[in-house]
């Protein structure tokens, strides 16, 4: 194979510091090359140098056999280096040819002409299977076809390497094997990829090498069929990892807890997003939530937990109606909440861990008394926290905005699990986290449940979803199917209800 990209010993120190430590990467043309490691291994900033996006404080890149002074993604692109980001960089008003030629000017300078744009992407979608109608809108898109566009904007640009980040993370199990097909089709052409993500199953299916990147340094470069992903979670972690946490599991005939019945919530737009939705969930069950993001998890979530208006219907937590009260009452009532965004909602940046701890708890004249924090209270809980759910900082009274994702995950969990909840809303709770932090999330979940509190675990993540759940219902454009137990709880029903089809499509035999 002929060397396309090689990255020689890069460094890059953001004041003292060190982000990249003279990490050395090498891709061949026509392969995908997984890079994995831990939350803050220096992934991101390796590729952001490699983008544009930052500057190294040393090393060189060597593109194509000449070394290459990338100061801008303009250079990049010019290269032929392109990337797709985890969240994508598309206008939603507008048709998919107009997003490709947004930037772009023909040979002469002037604007491109629509038909030009339109038979290109033709072509390319023809060239690589890609499902493409230039005049579609991105928002009537789904999220595996605006994926596409991403991908059809930098093969336009005529990009040799592609840099793919987490590009699986709201992905149908469906639209992942129609993504892979479309990897293999563009290496069989000579284009490279270089593929960015945490879940382990994927690298080992889809990368032809893996380089592995700990706290900033290289670790190893191993040819993917030559390694486990217990081996792989090993040299990431540098430790053992649990890749399944066992439960201990049947405790779902116990009482309801939260009951949900003839729910009716208005989205942002104040369009009615959940129309007579019902929903039970019992002690020490846990219920998985399954769905692409926006189809109506967040405005649930919201309703249930105080922070949304329920125009109609009826939420009650352990027979005691609570439809239209507000968080501080909620959790009163034993609700703990894992939110979705874990610095705008899930903690205040600027306070330290011991503020952040407390949050739930500021009337508890254990710490607080007339006005007063009693620091010396809150500090010994902290240190115990700090322990148990081993919390990492640089300064503990610094703000936890300088926390890595995992660690202020950690302190999110360890807050709302000390209240001892009768029902935990988890949602999302192991996004963009290292597979040791998933490890320990996991584990915190299933001993809360295993108490007898009551979990609602909403996930993108469907190896998360079947490996911790007793039960799942998969949403839909603000409706929920009926509950996929036992032998109907497999990852081909979750995809095909994910998809649109309806329960009675995959048996109704199958559906308890």
């Amino acid at each position: 194979m002929t060397e396309m990209l090689k990255m020689v010993d890069i460094t890059k120190k953001f004041g003292d510091f060190t982000a990249n430590d003279k990490v050395n990467i090498t891709v061949q043309e026509g392969e995908i090359l997984a890079l994995l490691g831990e939350n803050g291994a220096g992934k991101s900033t390796l590729m952001n140098i490699l983008y544009g996006l930052y500057k190294a404080t040393s090393g060189e890149i060597w593109f194509n056999g000449q070394k290459a002074d990338i100061e801008s993604p303009v250079n990049a692109i010019e290269l032929g280096i392109g990337m797709v980001h985890q969240h994508f960089m598309l206008i939603p008003a507008f048709k998919v040819w107009e997003n490709v030629a947004l930037g772009l000017e023909d040979e002469q300078r002037y604007f491109l002409k629509e038909d030009q744009v339109k038979k290109k992407i033709l072509e390319i979608a023809l060239r690589y299977n890609l499902q493409i109608d230039p005049d579609a809108k991105i928002d009537s898109l789904s999220v595996g076809l605006q994926q596409q566009v991403e991908i059809v904007k930098v093969l336009y640009r005529g990009s040799r390497l592609l840099i793919l980040d987490e590009p699986t993370g709201v992905l149908t199990p469906i639209e992942k094997g129609e993504l892979f097909k479309t990897l293999r089709e563009l290496t069989k052409s000579g284009i490279s990829v270089i593929f960015i993500s945490h879940k382990l199953d994927e690298v080992k299916e889809i990368s032809d090498r893996v380089t592995v990147l700990c706290r900033g340094r290289n670790v190893s470069t191993l040819d993917t069929a030559h390694v486990t992903t217990q081996e792989l979670a090993r040299m990431m972690v540098g430790r053992d990892v649990l890749l399944c946490v066992e439960k201990i599991g049947g405790h779902a005939a116990g009482e309801a807890v939260l009951e949900l019945r003839n729910l009716h919530v208005k989205g942002k737009r104040r369009v009615a997003t959940i129309e007579g939705l019902d929903l039970t969930i019992r002690r020490g069950e846990i219920m998985g939530v399954a769905g692409v993001d926006g189809n109506g998890q967040s405005e649930l979530i919201e309703a249930i937990t105080g922070l949304r208006p329920v125009q109609k219907g009826h939420v009650f937590i352990c027979g005691k109606e609570l439809t239209h009260h507000k968080p501080a009452h909620l959790i009163k009532n034993g609700v703990a909440l894992i939110p979705e965004d874990r610095k705008k909602v899930g903690s205040v940046q600027t306070f330290d861990i011991e503020r952040n701890l407390i949050l739930r708890r500021s009337a508890d004249p254990e710490y607080c008394r007339h006005g007063f924090i009693r620091y010396k209270n809150l500090v010994r809980e902290a240190d115990m926290v700090i322990e148990e759910f081993d919390i990492r900082y640089s300064q503990r009274n610094a703000p936890v905005a300088f926390l890595s994702g995992g660690n202020l995950q950690k302190l999110i969990l360890a807050r709302e699990l000390n209240a001892n909840p009768t029902l935990l809303v988890a949602m999302h709770p192991t996004r963009g986290l290292d597979v040791g932090a998933i490890e320990f999330i996991h584990k915190k979940i299933i001993e809360a449940s295993d108490s007898g509190a009551a979990v609602l675990l909403v996930s993108s993540e469907l190896e998360e979803i079947l490996a911790l759940s007793d039960s799942v219902v998969v949403m839909h454009n603000g409706s929920i199917s009926e509950s996929l137990k036992g032998d109907s709880l497999n990852l081909e029903n979750i995809g095909m209800l994910m998809g649109g089809a309806k329960s009675d499509m995959i048996g109704e035999s199958k559906i308890a």
